[in-house]
């Protein structure tokens, strides 16, 4: 935090619940933000940007123009650039900057950018409890050869319909569209580089859940349908479907059947959010989660995003706000006890 002189000097004290008084007029929390104009406008929007002056935090626009190290100073920079030449910047201003939190590295969120490597944390922690158990539906990536997709999926004793999705997830629209293949045959129409997925039916619905920092908000979104076996015998061909999750409206208000509607228990997410953060080293992501039908208990996590659509979670100003001066405040007070 930019603080005046007398701060610096150490004159600034902690109040009777020793957290640091982050509102006060002189205190400016600087967060330099490189992102794309999309991204501004459904993450930046004046109720955000309304509160935040008010927290005493100010955003500021990286100029791509000009070197990162001429610009600032930042307390924070907030990104969600693509590209080796970006990554580069990123990485070389980290090692001049360890003062600046930099959200979040951008080796770690390159992991995320591969839906091969994506789900592998998750496989790994295989998490199960008494509230529940999470894993990733039977998958497989095909690199090259559409012809040999059928033969590929028998060999690894995937059943159908199979979920397609392009192997490389790169911000664009195309980057999140999906197929389902109800025959054999068709596997061969889909184009690689993919990832292969079994469809588990799942009562229409998902549930994203937002992660940022320590906070976790879930939200319902319509899904593709059940297919039951009667369908998928009198059904042929590929389907192709944009970004569901995203396309599709809440279901939050929505009249549905309480054991699909019902959200995975907060102990269960709590965990694997919390494993999440340490595997990946992110802070700002949000989970696909679905629920298999017909269970209370069993999970899937369909897709990780880094930096999501946050402008649609519920609150996400304050629960936004909070989690910048949080980063802020456990800074100040590391630095505390080191002197």
């Amino acid at each position: 935090m930019r603080l005046n002189e007398d701060c610096r000097n150490g004159e600034e004290k902690e109040n009777d619940r020793g957290s640091l008084p982050l509102s006060l007029p002189q205190q400016k929390l600087v967060v330099g933000y490189a992102l794309t104009s999309k991204k501004v406008k459904s993450f930046l929007q004046p109720k955000l940007e309304g509160l935040a002056r008010r927290k005493g935090i100010l955003f500021v626009a990286i100029d791509h123009q000009k070197p990162l190290a001429e610009q600032g100073p930042f307390d924070i920079v907030l990104h969600k650039l693509t590209g080796e030449e970006w990554g580069r910047i990123l990485e070389d201003y980290r090692e001049k900057h360890p003062e600046v939190t930099v959200l979040d590295p951008p080796d770690a969120i390159q992991h995320l950018y591969n839906r091969q490597s994506m789900l592998k944390d998750v496989a790994d922690i295989n998490l199960c409890d008494s509230y529940g158990k999470i894993g990733v539906p039977k998958q497989l990536v095909i690199t090259k050869d559409s012809s040999a997709i059928p033969e590929a999926v028998s060999e690894a004793e995937l059943t159908l319909p199979i979920v397609a999705k392009p192997l490389v997830v790169d911000g664009t629209a195309k980057s999140h569209e999906l197929s389902l293949a109800y025959d054999a045959f068709s596997l061969s129409k889909l184009d690689p580089p993919i990832v292969l997925q079994e469809f588990v039916n799942h009562g229409g619905l998902l549930f994203k859940v937002y992660i940022v920092g320590e906070a976790i908000k879930v939200v319902r979104r319509f899904s593709l349908p059940d297919v039951d076996k009667r369908e998928l015998l009198k059904n042929a061909g590929v389907y192709r479907f944009p970004r569901v999750s995203c396309a599709a409206a809440s279901a939050d208000d929505a009249n549905l059947d309480p054991s699909i509607a019902e959200l995975p228990p907060r102990p269960l997410l709590e965990k694997l959010a919390k494993e999440l953060r340490r595997r990946l080293g992110l802070r700002l992501f949000n989970i696909d989660i679905i629920r298999e039908h017909g269970t209370r208990d069993r999970y899937y996590v369909i897709d990780i995003n880094y930096f999501p659509g946050y402008g649609k979670m519920p609150g996400y100003e304050h629960i936004f706000t909070d989690f910048l001066l949080s980063l802020v405040q456990s800074k100040y007070k590391r630095r505390l006890s080191n002197t």
